[in-house]
């Protein structure tokens, strides 16, 4: 019997859906040729790929089940606690519902990572989906997840795909997998999964396919660019709309991405959680604001001070500058150098153990003081009873709050936000600080646990800027596909490029390079130890003899100059250019 294709687009819809059905196609005939190809040239790869059969969904469902219901019997009473079993049972009764965009609001701390992988199997399970793909924006907040998912499910169970990921961890298997995700759970970042759909490349392009009829959860949303946020709303409701997929928007502070708020906004979201559950999360409020009291700026010796006078204390700044000159100022206040720092100057390596260590450190009852950039705002899992925020958007101050009093563990902690000297970088993070500050002029008593002020938020963020900034959609309307994927770039890198410092194993990483060429597991391990410098800078530093790169694999790394990477600061640049006085002391 034929059938007949329904289209998932008809003539009045314009040409941007024929384009991204173009890239369905292509994606499917790209894969069927990737694999009909292996089959002839390397059948070992296509008898590993029938072997190597990953668990059904019933059977992650019945291993997740059994993780969460042991995790809730070991855990002590507590409001928190009964949070996240009322946020559990309200995505066990909503996972029954027919695909579409979803949104699970979950306070921070109340099991969103837990509780949404369930909500997508079960959801994926009732609706004869496919997989369960987990997008992610910091790589810093997969490594932290996919151990709690591999945890629940089974090592092999979780098939995680980003650059930064481990080679010593990654298997053939997990290799081949990756190639096109015909896996049940995929963890990845954003990064990977939207430039895929906007990709040109058949090796990117090839997993688009698999997307239609799975589940995607996006983890906090809020990260969203909002210079790509039409092309990429658009394409992610297109999904919804014509391929069977289901979207889940995940995150404490909900984006306006509606079509109530924005006219290109996703249709028809429904709430995991309902919105009167949600109001009654939000007054269980376990963090306590304290605004400004003025909008002059306070003084980093000012803020130094009130950081002695707090035993355990988080510190966020707006820049890396500032973030090394508070701890100095920590360092010459307390007469020591107990007093963490943290920022993108550091190696993922690097970064990795020091928060290991804080982590450590917070188990004990000693004191706790850590300076950090926005970075330690990406769903990193520290809890202290007080947080030092520089005035910023709402949705970082709440992602700030979210690293107080996480568990709570006290009656209340405390996030007290100051206003800096410094402001954050142009563009965006400008524009949401300066946002946040005309709302809290118009209400000092703004309530950051509600979510009524974030929608405003948004709404005044979206339309402050411009959501389709390169003309994407533009592009797509021409069917240009070669400006799509050249204009779409989550992150904007032709200003800096990676550069391995000398920590940890990255010279025996080089010197492996050297001598046995490059390989896939080299160039991503040497990924782990290095850390994104100005181009122009670098350009300089390879003038001077500062850094090499090598010809072959275009790896740059500072040429033996031990001293420019410090163990506390990461990076300093200002030190590169330096000759270490230890390279002409002669042995005997």
């Amino acid at each position: 019997k034929r059938r007949a294709l329904a289209s998932p687009f008809t003539p009045a819809d314009g040409h941007r859906r024929v384009e991204f059905f173009i890239r369905m196609l292509f994606s499917a005939l790209c894969d069927a040729d990737f694999l009909d190809t292996e089959g002839f040239f390397d059948p070992s790869k296509t008898a590993a790929r029938t072997e190597a059969r990953s668990p059904s969904l019933d059977t992650l469902l019945a291993r997740l089940t059994g993780f969460i219901d042991r995790k809730e019997s070991e855990s002590h009473p507590s409001e928190v606690n009964r949070v996240r079993k009322e946020v559990r049972r309200e995505a066990v009764v909503a996972a029954a519902w027919s695909p579409g965009a979803f949104t699970l609001t979950v306070p921070t701390g109340g099991g969103k990572t837990l509780t949404g992988m369930e909500f997508a199997i079960r959801h994926a399970i009732s609706n004869h989906l496919q997989r369960v793909v987990v997008a992610i924006p910091y790589t810093s907040i997969i490594e932290q997840n996919a151990d709690e998912y591999r945890a629940a499910l089974g090592d092999t169970a979780v098939l995680e795909h980003h650059s930064s990921f481990d080679p010593q961890r990654e298997t053939a298997l997990s290799r081949l997998a990756s190639e096109n995700w015909d896996v049940p759970v995929v963890v990845t970042t954003t990064v990977q999964l939207f430039e895929s759909l906007f990709a040109r490349r058949p090796s990117r392009c090839r997993k688009l396919h698999n997307l239609a009829r799975s589940v995607i959860l996006l983890d906090e949303a809020q990260t969203m660019p909002p210079a790509l946020l039409e092309p990429t709303v658009e394409v992610l409701g297109d999904l919804v709309s014509n391929y069977g997929s289901s979207l889940v928007i995940s995150t404490a502070t909900q984006p306006a991405l509606g079509r109530d708020s924005l006219t290109f906004g996703l249709a028809g979201v429904r709430e995991i959680v309902p919105p009167e559950k949600v109001r009654a999360f939000e007054r269980l409020r376990r963090v306590d604001v304290r605004w400004p009291t003025s909008f002059d700026p306070t003084p980093y010796e000012a803020l130094a001070n009130d950081l002695v006078a707090t035993r355990r204390a988080l510190a966020i700044t707006h820049l890396r500058k500032d973030a090394r000159h508070l701890t100095e100022l920590l360092d010459e206040r307390l007469g020591d150098r107990s007093t963490v720092h943290l920022s993108a100057l550091m190696c993922p390596e690097h970064r990795t153990r020091v928060l290991a260590d804080i982590r450590q450190r917070l188990r004990g009852d000693g004191e706790v003081r850590v300076v950090s950039t926005q970075l330690v705002e990406a769903g990193v899992d520290l809890d202290f009873p007080v947080v030092f925020r520089a005035l910023a958007g709402l949705d970082s101050l709440a992602q700030a709050a979210g690293r107080c009093n996480r568990e709570g563990n006290l009656e209340r902690g405390e996030l007290r936000v100051f206003v800096p000297e410094t402001e954050p970088p142009q563009g965006v993070l400008r524009q949401a600080r300066a946002i946040a500050e005309r709302m809290l002029r118009a209400d000092p008593a703004l309530d950051l646990s509600s979510a009524a002020p974030h929608r405003d938020f948004f709404k005044h963020l979206y339309s402050a800027v411009k959501t389709d900034a390169k003309g994407i959609q533009a592009a797509r309307e021409r069917l240009n596909f070669k400006e799509v994927a050249e204009a779409y770039q989550l992150i904007e890198d032709d200003w800096s490029e990676p550069v391995v410092v000398p920590y940890g194993r990255a010279p025996e990483l080089l010197e492996s390079l050297a001598r046995f060429g490059p390989s896939r597991d080299r160039l991503r391990a040497l990924g782990r130890f290095s850390v994104n410098v100005e181009k122009k800078l670098v350009s300089e530093w390879i003038k001077t003899g500062a850094a090499t790169r090598d010809s072959e694999t275009g790896v740059t790394h500072l040429a033996g100059n031990v001293t420019a990477y410090d163990d506390r600061f990461g990076l300093l640049s200002a030190r590169v250019a330096r000759v270490d006085p230890h390279a002409f002391i002669v042995d005997g």
